[in-house]
């Protein structure tokens, strides 16, 4: 695969999940733009928005670094190269989908600094999409690496706290 191929995948996973989905998430609640919460909740959200997008950098790099590949798999879709090594320390010895845990901790923040319900409903269907789109990829996982997939799957959860 090119270098063209993989900072694509790259620039669509930036534009969608960190400007694309906040950026809808706020035309929905109506609020004017810009707007600002409360300084508490200012903090709290920043806060889940820095926090959020750290732990989604540092499992890029770690599947860059280590699974020699790129997270932008959309929907049985390669768009990216996929990761050629199972991953199973660091980010991802936590949960199956750090880079998922990432950037919904990104968007609540998003959604705290809103203060609105509307943005909500955005984002339950996010985490139904991309819930979808992880059931279709941990086949493909299984296709790829088999057993060591399988035995990963037992002892990492899906997400922080579900399997």
């Amino acid at each position: 695969m090119s270098i063209k191929k993989e900072v694509l995948g790259y620039l669509l996973g930036f534009l969608l999940f960190v400007i694309g989905i906040p950026a809808l998430m706020w035309w929905v609640s109506g609020k004017a733009f810009p707007s600002y919460p409360p300084v508490l909740w200012g903090v709290i959200s920043g806060i889940l928005m820095v926090a959020g997008l750290t732990w989604s950098i540092w499992s890029i790099v770690y599947m860059k670094k280590v699974g020699r590949g790129n997270p932008f798999d959309a929907y049985n879709h390669e768009i990216a190269p996929r990761t050629q090594h199972l991953m199973t320390d660091g980010p991802y010895k936590i949960t199956r989908n750090p880079m998922l845990i990432g950037i919904y901790i990104y968007d609540i923040g998003v959604l705290l600094w809103l203060l609105s319900w509307w943005p909500l409903l955005i984002f339950v269907i996010e985490i139904g999409l991309l819930t979808w789109q992880v059931r279709m990829e941990e086949k493909r996982l299984e296709k790829d690496f088999g057993e060591a997939y399988r035995n990963y799957k037992k002892q990492t959860p899906r997400y922080l706290l579900m399997r």
